[in-house]
């Protein structure tokens, strides 16, 4: 029975990287439409981006980490 609780983490860990990806990809797509249509507004907009891409990755690799805990 061990090994279907192994497989059910990580299916779960695939499944919950998704939410995190899709963040990523928003953001960066917010902050060039953002730059795009306003190019000055670059030196603000950049650290909210890195920002935001930081906390959406440690959401993953909490994930991650919650995966490998029995």
């Amino acid at each position: 029975m061990e090994g279907l609780t192994g497989s059910i983490n990580v299916l779960g860990y695939g499944l919950a990287a998704l939410g995190p990806a899709l963040a990523v990809g928003m953001i960066f797509a917010a902050y060039i439409n953002g730059v795009a249509r306003q190019p000055e507004s670059r030196n603000l907009l950049q650290p909210i981006a890195i920002l935001g891409f930081a906390l959406a990755e440690a959401l993953a690799l909490f994930g991650l980490v919650l995966a490998f805990i029995n």
